[in-house]
């Protein structure tokens, strides 16, 4: 835990006591400051005050002898309307902020120099985030991950000399964060999302810019054109920017050629690495995402050397894109992660010959924008409420049989692959919500690995 000791003597209130919140109001009540926290759960509040939180009602308390007023990122700052605990903390001129705020404020008091790498972006985050922590890992360094990726950032060892943060960073959580530094700050792309919670895609954009804008380093990925005007503007303002791309030539940072990572400077290009020797780095958005955190290692003083070395042994984030099995020319890849169409698209782009296990609760749109990558399906399997409408939009352009559930359709791809005799994937990458069979996508993964692993002659790679 940090201790929040920035707030020594002073009161904070807090709103929103899922796992970020306590770990936040623990935190504060470690470091000496006195927490009113609340939340809409009346059970949430009894267990915070059975973990020794002061709790209050905050439509009741004096706000005026409040120094600060913690926000959860999951509850609205300002659109659709901002939450009532905001109208009144501002009608009180207290400031609002969030627990990636408390932990920047921590690490100026504790280690201000201690390397601090912060990821953002719309899609690729949470792989960024890991592949950068193992990189550091394996080159010996002490190194601490949280943020966004599931682990509260205030959870983590205290800020000293010669440690390594590596927090991934929501929109809200950014929004929350007025005085966010990192020694190098990654923005991967931008495409529209959470507009509900920010209310137009300028608002959006202009959020996740405040990430690399106060950055020491700022990578920034340039595929889209509101990252490209960001990279553009950070360099106009004196900042120091890697630019990194999927799909452009660069003459200066690192880009894709193929499977290849081409580092550009100055005009003068040399191949850095080949991601067609990384099983667990396939596809044109690992690409993006390897060459950020390259740059990021870089910016934080890893030699190349340390850098490829990670990368070779990167195992990979689970449920996104996991090869888990083998038999023979045939890998088994678990994307449960992928709950709508766009998250699926870079697992089918990724692979040549694909063995499709698709279904579940299909969102809007269903998979109709994933039309490019049918002739590169062999067959595909059908599996939840999904597989009806599935195979109406299949229709005679891809071969399909409806196995309804996920045993059956391992059992059903697996079993074709082997007669075709090909390299091929067997791909988990539903497009849909698991909560037809599922609890969670966690567990959807989790199934498919326990029936790969049931199969006769497959050689497990987790």
């Amino acid at each position: 835990m940090i201790p929040v000791e920035t707030f020594r003597g002073k009161t904070v209130a807090l709103f929103g006591l899922g796992g970020s919140g306590l770990a936040t109001a623990k935190a504060l009540v470690a470091g000496g400051a006195s927490v009113l926290a609340w939340d809409d759960s009346a059970d949430s509040v009894a267990k915070a005050a059975a973990a020794g939180i002061g709790t209050a009602d905050l439509m009741t308390i004096d706000w005026s002898g409040v120094a600060a007023f913690v926000l959860s990122p999951g509850v609205p700052l300002t659109h659709p309307k901002p939450h009532w605990t905001v109208d009144l903390a501002k009608a009180a001129g207290v400031e609002v902020i969030g627990d990636v705020e408390l932990f920047v404020r921590e690490r100026r008091r504790l280690a201000p120099d201690c390397p601090f790498i912060a990821i953002t972006g719309t899609n690729g985050k949470s792989t960024t985030t890991a592949l950068i922590a193992h990189i550091l890992r394996e080159s010996g360094r002490d190194t601490q991950l949280g943020g966004n990726i599931g682990t509260a950032v205030l959870t983590l060892e205290p800020p000293k000399a010669g440690r390594f943060f590596v927090v991934e960073c929501s929109s809200y959580q950014i929004d929350l964060a007025p005085s966010l530094n990192p020694t190098a700050g990654i923005l991967l792309n931008l495409t529209p999302d959470h507009l509900d919670r920010h209310g137009s895609m300028e608002h959006y954009a202009s959020v996740k810019e405040r990430l690399v804008s106060a950055s020491g380093t700022a990578i920034c990925g340039v595929d889209d054109s509101y990252s490209a005007a960001i990279a553009d503007r950070i360099e106009r303002n004196g900042g120091r920017v890697v630019r990194i791309s999927k799909g452009l030539t660069l003459a200066d940072g690192l880009y894709r050629d193929g499977t290849r990572l081409i580092d550009a400077h100055q005009g003068a290009k040399s191949v850095l690495a080949d991601l067609a020797e990384h099983a667990t780095l396939k596809g044109a958005h690992n690409a993006q995402n390897a060459a950020a955190a390259i740059s990021a290692c870089r910016a934080v003083g890893l030699s190349d050397a340390e850098i490829l070395a990670g990368l070779a042994t990167f195992p990979g984030l689970k449920h996104r894109m996991q090869p888990v099995g083998r038999i023979g020319q045939i890998i088994f890849v678990n994307d449960s992660k992928a709950t709508n169409a766009d998250a699926a698209a870079p697992a089918l782009s990724s692979f040549d010959r694909i063995y499709w296990i698709a279904g579940g609760v299909a969102k809007e749109g269903g998979i109709e924008s994933l039309s490019d990558f049918f002739p590169k399906i062999a067959r595909a399997y059908l599996i939840g409420k999904a597989a009806e409408d599935f195979a109406a939009t299949l229709g005679d352009a891809v071969p399909f049989i409806i196995s309804a559930t996920l045993e059956a359709a391992v059992a059903d791809a697996a079993a074709d692959a082997e007669a075709d005799g090909r390299p091929a994937a067997v791909l988990l990458s539903p497009a849909c919500a698991s909560f037809d069979q599922y609890k969670n996508f966690e567990a959807r993964g989790d199934a498919f690995v326990g029936h790969v692993a049931a199969l006769e002659g497959v050689t497990m790679l987790v």
